[in-house]
């Protein structure tokens, strides 16, 4: 879909190529974005998602025996994140939820959405659940900032706290999120509303904002999005998704017996690292380049983004075994860039500390 949006004044398309097409790219100063997402609150359209519904009584118990998320303890009115595995624990899809209203409502990249609807559709049954696409209904805001609450207030929008969802009047939800920022909230509201509420946020005091902002904080958070940061190997400890996608409290679902062993070990094959990239040269590498130590290649680039503050930045999988101090290289024909690992964003890799950090986050 092509989102209305991108004819208010000053919106500025992406580029041929680009992976967030139909949704503005920026409204002029992409860097100024930023800072108001950081500093105070900026609003940008995420409308190309793909949102999908589950409703239904037993939407509950019947996405917990096929997702990696503890869906039976997600109370009314919540939201998380939620992975679909195959059955060697690789990751097929991602999608983050809501459970309000009698429906829990996935919201996913809309390139995977057919698949995981034909999946789930598959998967009913005899259970009493309708899964449906949505996107037709519903499209995605993303407002992120520390004057997030402040902003929903003044529109008198419910403000949740945590994890929390609440219906919109009119229609659709709002769910607090943890990232981007350190705040945001995700209004999903009705399709033909989304001028309107767009309108709102940024009468409201909200800065537009374009995907080239958001995936630079996204970048910043070590947040990954699949298909970008994730190829056909890619399983959830390699990309930060223990606890904040999978669950590890919970019953047998496809491809749990990988996420336990991986989980018992410590120590996945690869690690999503974030990468400081030399700006000197006006190139970047894009999503899919190898990583390289020399001639040798040791893992593939992601996300590459432009930062408000870090300037050029890329998410990256990368062996374990890499030292961190290693200097790389990353791109491949005329766009090779030395790289460096960020070491905050390495994550820990003593199996004991691995294994409490993330029963601590599956709580």
């Amino acid at each position: 879909m092509t989102s209305p949006l991108l004819s208010v004044p000053g919106a500025v398309a992406p580029f041929e190529g680009a992976v967030d097409q139909g949704v503005p790219w920026h409204f002029g100063d992409p860097f100024a974005e930023q800072r108001s997402a950081a500093r105070s609150v900026a609003v940008f359209d995420r409308s190309h998602r793909a949102v999908l519904a589950v409703p239904g009584d037993d939407r509950l118990t019947w996405l917990h025996s096929l997702t990696s998320q503890h869906f039976e303890a997600l109370g009314e009115d919540r939201g998380t994140e939620a992975l679909v595995l195959d059955v060697q624990g690789r990751v097929e899809h991602h999608a983050v939820a809501a459970n309000v209203g009698g429906a829990v409502y996935l919201d996913t990249e809309a390139a995977t959405a057919p698949a995981l609807l034909s999946y789930l559709t598959k998967m009913v049954f005899w259970s009493k659940v309708e899964p449906r696409d949505a996107t037709a209904e519903l499209a995605v805001l993303s407002a992120v900032g520390p004057e997030v609450a402040g902003l929903l207030a003044r529109l008198g929008v419910p403000v949740p706290d945590g994890s929390g969802v609440a219906a919109l009047p009119g229609g659709g939800f709002v769910r607090r999120m943890p990232w981007p920022g350190h705040d945001a909230a995700d209004l999903v509201v009705p399709r033909g509303s989304l001028v309107e509420w767009w309108g709102r946020l940024t009468d409201g005091g909200a800065r537009p904002a374009g995907s080239w902002a958001f995936e630079a904080l996204r970048v910043e958070a070590l947040r990954p999005r699949l298909g970008v940061d994730t190829d056909e190997r890619t399983i959830p400890h390699e990309v930060n998704w223990i606890g904040s996608a999978v669950h590890l409290d919970k019953g047998c679902y496809r491809g749990q017996e990988t996420v336990s062993k991986v989980h018992n070990v410590g120590r996945p094959p690869r690690r999503m690292l974030l990468l400081h990239l030399d700006g000197s040269r006006e190139v970047q590498p894009e999503t899919g380049d190898p990583v390289l130590v020399g001639d040798r290649v040791v893992g593939r680039v992601g996300s590459v983004a432009l930062h408000h503050e870090l300037g050029p930045i890329a998410l990256a999988l990368v062996k374990r075994s890499v030292p961190v101090e290693t200097e790389l290289l990353v791109g491949a024909e005329d766009r090779v860039v030395q790289a460096a690992v960020d070491p905050d964003s390495v994550p820990p890799d003593t199996p004991g500390l691995g294994r409490e950090a993330a029963r601590n986050l599956g709580r």
